[in-house]
């Protein structure tokens, strides 16, 4: 990959963080970074490890689990704020990237992080995704490589 790519992708993202409440899609990004889709979804998973869908998902969840924090807005109002239109879509990424619901996230989170300044917040709370091969490994009782 060269440097062009690097640049256009590191626009594409800086926009998925900026924007990322927004509908986005792969298309209209790859679009912005001149770039055909395939050539963008790949390019992108080999700079940033994970797809672009991905990443903005991870994002979205990420400003989620602020606004369950911080918010007195109900799930369906933080769904729709930070860009999906799917409860269902949202409920279910949420509780894949989180290990519980938006509801028990809420529930019990609020203590946890009291007093600690945002950026650790943000930095500790950042879903991470969790590569499929490691999820069939621990299903199966096996221990990581």
């Amino acid at each position: 990959m060269d440097r062009s790519d690097l640049v256009r992708l590191r626009r594409a993202r800086d926009r998925m963080d900026r924007h990322a409440h927004e509908p986005l899609d792969v298309p209209s990004l790859a679009a912005a970074a001149h770039m055909s889709t395939g050539h963008f979804a790949r390019a992108f998973r080999e700079a940033y490890g994970e797809t672009p869908h991905a990443y903005l998902m991870s994002r979205r969840i990420q400003r989620a689990k602020e606004l369950l924090r911080h918010t007195d807005l109900s799930v369906t109002e933080v769904c729709l704020a930070v860009g999906c239109t799917s409860l269902g879509s949202f409920s279910a990424s949420f509780t894949r990237l989180v290990g519980q619901t938006p509801s028990a996230y809420r529930a019990g989170s609020s203590e946890a992080v009291a007093g600690v300044p945002g950026y650790f917040v943000a930095q500790r709370t950042r879903p991470r995704r969790v590569p499929r091969s490691v999820r069939n490994r621990e299903a199966a009782g096996r221990p990581h490589a």
